[in-house]
């Protein structure tokens, strides 16, 4: 069908809710609206899917919520009884309609005498990474749009190990749900029903005292701890999110008692009052925190987003001001500490490992190597850090110390796998605590590495191409990037292009096999100012992820640089 096909199908449907139904009538005067929402499938990919809160077939909705989930009930039929009695574990977070879909999905897969563990209430992602793990349940289920704006929702879908599906069951999910032909009425009875012949079941305080336990084992000094963390105080905020359900306990037990909320940012709030967007990477989003840091004289503020999946931070200047870091940046504290103190503590080896995406910094891989330990580069995906993290250990060739990606996600204990905001803000909050048993603040502790490694800066932009054209323009300007084999970007010559679709380097016009990385739509290219960009559309948002990554002698120039890179990228991709 078209889309005023399809259009039409909507209209007639008599089971749509109140809200849908106003929408669909409010909306459905504009023909853009409608040949948009409803002239494909919403795309399901590794990473879920995400969209508007709409009626139709191409956004997030109660009816495309249910599709999916048919899909992935359709999917662990076809594996048996055994699955079916690991079960699904779902969790949700704080946006609008997040519960009502997780419900809905637990009642589909329940209906299909599949075993439901279903949070009583909403809970950070990495502890939905954690469950699937802790239950050894068959797949998990996150409702939730991470940073995006109130008008988002969203869909994860997570393997047995905890990471993000795989790409073959995502796959196989996908297909089974687009062969459903009425997403009107799928079956799902009802929670009374489903709850009293034991298939849904309830979870919440006895996964999260699981959970807590592990995150006792995050830092790694607690005698640094007790000793110096009463000399700081950390401002928190969980950005309206699910942050608030853990944070208090999970900083008191690792020995950080001067830690506080900011009120306006710590009430669970689908409309998230305070911002435009909950995204830790934004300096609008510390507002609130800044203030209160001033009042309380703190020079730390971390924030969660609403899934808790992501950390940021800000931290003060000599001269009074927040700098809000950057992913990166952020990561390459955390590397330098944990190196600092594993010398310094005589367990340093080179046999430790750091794992990261292919998009981030170089900064802590430069770091890693002056103390002789292992990297790893990865594609783009917490899951592809889990990965690597289970073929060290069956092959016993490595530690894992640390993963990170350069969009604010990090982990040191691999019990969640999938980005762990929770931990990030515990090993956040113990670097703080080293540099102020040394008189110094974090500022202060980044550029002394700077002294040490130079100054790496790193900007990431999303270039939106919106509407039902955007997955076919993305396509086009990837498709033609790769036939132009790029000379030059921004005035620097290119050495090298690694192209992750083809699998396949470039350097110097000569082609060689690109090894050891599954197939993605990337393109990575080397310039002779040590000058690195990226482009990547993203699997969940119609936009081309722009990255950009400079070496200079001081901030300042690295700053400017970084800006002409991503300015020239912007004009490259119009």
């Amino acid at each position: 069908m078209d889309a005023q096909e399809t259009f039409a199908e909507w209209k007639k449907a008599n089971n749509l809710p109140d809200y849908l139904q106003e929408q669909l009538e409010t909306l459905g005067q504009d023909p853009k609206w409608v040949d948009d929402a409803f002239g494909q499938d919403i795309n399901f990919g590794t990473a879920g899917m995400r969209g508007k809160l709409e009626p139709g077939t191409n956004r997030i909705n109660l009816f495309t919520v249910s599709r999916v989930t048919e899909g992935l009930a359709r999917l662990i039929d076809e594996n048996g009884e055994a699955a079916k009695k690991r079960g699904v574990a779902i969790s949700f977070d704080s946006r609008y309609h997040s519960r009502e879909f997780a419900e809905q999905a637990a009642r589909i897969l329940a209906t299909h005498g599949i075993h439901v563990y279903l949070f009583d209430d909403l809970r950070p992602t990495p502890e939905l990474s954690f469950a699937v793990r802790y239950l050894h349940t068959f797949a998990g289920i996150n409702i939730t749009a991470s940073h995006n704006a109130k008008q988002y929702n969203g869909y994860k879908a997570y393997g047995e190990d905890g990471a993000q599906m795989a790409p073959e069951n995502a796959d196989r999910l996908f297909s089974y749900a687009q062969k459903v032909t009425d997403i009107f009425h799928i079956k799902a009875d009802s929670v009374l029903k489903l709850r009293a012949n034991g298939t849904l079941q309830l979870i919440g305080e006895d996964v999260d005292e699981a959970y807590l336990n592990e995150l006792k084992a995050v830092n790694i000094d607690q005698d640094l701890i007790k000793q110096n963390a009463d000399k700081l105080k950390i401002i928190y905020t969980p950005l309206h999110g699910t942050g608030k359900m853990l944070y208090d306990r999970a900083f008191r037990q690792g020995g950080f008692d001067n830690v506080i909320p900011v009120p306006s940012q710590s009430i669970v709030d689908p409309e998230f009052p305070t911002t435009i967007k909950p995204n830790p990477e934004y300096r609008d989003v510390f507002k609130p925190g800044f203030k209160l840091a001033d009042e309380v004289n703190a020079n730390v503020i971390i924030a969660t987003d609403p899934d808790a999946d992501r950390m940021g931070a800000a931290v003060r200047k000599e001269d009074g001001t927040f700098q809000v870091l950057t992913g990166n940046q952020i990561a390459t504290l955390m590397a330098y500490y944990l190196l600092v103190h594993l010398k310094e503590s005589g367990k340093l080896a080179n046999d430790y490992e750091i794992v990261t995406s292919v998009v981030s910094s170089a900064l802590p891989f430069k770091i890693a190597k002056d103390f002789g330990i292992k990297t790893k580069h990865v594609l783009t995906g917490f899951k592809y850090i889990g990965e690597e993290v289970d073929r060290m250990k069956k092959v016993n060739d490595g530690k894992f110390l640390m993963g990170f990606e350069e969009s604010y996600g990090y982990l040191f204990k691999p019990f969640a796998r999938d980005k762990d905001a929770m931990q990030g803000a515990l090993m956040f909050a113990e670097v703080a605590t080293y540099y102020a048993s040394r008189g110094m603040t974090v500022f202060d502790g980044l550029q002394e590495i700077w002294q040490k490694y130079g100054v790496a800066y790193e900007i990431t932009r999303a270039i939106e191409m919106p509407g039902i054209g955007g997955q076919k323009k993305m396509a086009a300007l990837m498709s033609k990037l790769r036939d132009e084999h790029l000379t030059e970007i921004n005035g620097a010559k290119v050495l090298k292009i690694q192209d992750f679709l083809k699998k396949e380097t470039i350097t110097n016009g000569k082609t060689t096999p690109l090894e050891d990385f599954p197939e993605s739509n990337v393109l990575k290219y080397f310039l002779d100012d040590e000058t690195w960009v990226a482009l990547r559309p993203s699997g969940t948002e119609p936009v081309i992820k722009a990255y950009v990554g400079v070496n200079k002698k001081d901030i300042q120039t690295a700053e400017q640089a970084a800006k002409d890179y991503q300015a020239a990228l912007a004009n490259l991709l119009k």
